[in-house]
């Protein structure tokens, strides 16, 4: 398509020297979840606001724990918006720089959520000064939620409160500057075996849950392996993992609990609740009751996923302006990660794509995380370009 002379003059307002100097006010915000330290990062991004003339508020999600949603007015259509999460991952070791210095180095800020996601939210507020003064059909909004990392308490809280209508939605998440059209949703499944406690030296006399719970695993692991049967084109086949098994009390003592936790990726179309409902109906035909066992069952966490047709106005006009702002030469992609933006589409019913700076797979959750300071720009181009072009 090609950057017309009058998106050019709006580009040219983004500032660099902002991107950098917000991304790594942001990192040094220190905080991360669990347990849910959003409080600095929301004053820094609240302070950068208001010194850019931007129009903020807040709601809270629970004591310390703020949205923030930084707007830029527009006309009545509906507007843009631009989706991030303020919580952090925990910091955890193997770190070689400060992991909450800012470092600028060899043209990288290093840290904590530089790439999870500070340097989207940094991007994102370039984007909205440098579009001010540009008479938009729409407002354009940012929303910095707490709580994506662990178990959505912020997404939920946004859209119980937000009023506003919206013609699409960009979640800032680290894609390496490719357009991701479908992700992936995400919950946690929690099996709870209850049985009998008895001295080691007769185990007949007990009820073991840990043998209980064996079994729960070796059929999630059936599970999994049946899905892989059935891939989506972008993302692949939904996935079941264990990730956590707690029981018994020692060695000495038929355990009387145990508790499994699993993590099972959702693909677009699919509904939590069914793939509770099917993981019952598989743990109750295991019949641990013959066993003198009892189940529980329980979804902590669910994350829906979503997909965007690829001809859709939002699709083409972000991926033209990807492109036009620096990106490189990427085709739509999927997902495997979950994201917020899932919960846009299903329960508001908008259109979400996802692009961002930096790297989920290479850089994000691990030590001496960082973010390309050209990735930055690029990103804050092609969200103003996208504003541009969409309102």
């Amino acid at each position: 398509m090609g950057v017309t002379p009058d998106e050019q003059a709006v580009l040219d307002r983004i500032d660099a020297d902002l991107v950098v100097r917000v991304t790594q006010e942001l990192v040094r915000a220190r905080g991360q979840n669990p347990p849910g330290e959003e409080a600095a990062t929301v004053a820094v991004l609240a302070d950068v606001a208001r010194e850019l003339g931007l129009d903020i508020s807040t709601t809270t999600v629970e004591p310390g724990r703020d949205n923030v949603s930084v707007t830029l007015a527009g006309g009545n259509e509906p507007g843009l918006l631009l989706l991030g999460h303020t919580d952090v991952v925990p910091v955890g070791d193997g770190w070689t720089v400060d992991p909450y210095g800012g470092l600028l180095r060899d043209g990288r800020i290093y840290g904590r959520g530089s790439s999870d996601m500070k340097g989207g939210l940094a991007a994102a507020v370039a984007a909205l000064a440098a579009l001010r003064g540009t008479d938009l059909r729409g407002p354009v909004e940012l929303a910095a939620v707490v709580d994506e990392e662990e178990t959505g308490k912020g997404i939920r809280a946004f859209l119980t409160a937000t009023q506003r209508k919206y013609g699409g939605c960009i979640t800032a998440e680290p894609t390496d500057l490719q357009t991701i059209i479908a992700a992936r949703g995400d919950s946690y499944l929690q099996v709870s075996v209850h049985g009998r406690a008895a001295h080691a030296g007769h185990p007949d006399g007990g009820a073991n849950a840990i043998y209980g719970a064996a079994a729960v695993v070796a059929e999630i692991e059936r599970l999994h392996h049946e899905l892989a049967d059935d891939p989506h084109p972008l993302l692949g086949p939904a996935t079941w993992s264990v990730g956590q098994i707690n029981g018994g009390t020692g060695g000495s003592i038929v355990p009387a609990d145990c508790v499994v936790v699993a993590d099972r990726r959702l693909l677009p179309g699919e509904s939590p609740a069914d793939v509770l409902a099917d993981l019952e109906r598989r743990v109750a035909a295991l019949q641990l009751e013959d066993r003198g066992l009892t189940v529980e069952l329980a979804m902590p966490m669910e994350m829906p996923a979503f997909e965007t047709a690829e001809d859709h106005e939002l699709v083409t006009i972000t991926e033209e302006s990807r492109f036009d702002a620096g990106g490189p030469p990427l085709p739509l992609g999927g997902w495997t990660a979950a994201c917020d933006g899932g919960y846009i589409a299903r329960d508001l019913g908008v259109p979400v794509v996802v692009l961002g700076p930096g790297s989920v797979t290479t850089e994000a959750h691990r030590a001496d995380e960082s973010v390309p300071v050209a990735d930055l720009i690029t990103t804050a181009r092609a969200y103003t370009l996208t504003a541009l072009r969409l309102l």
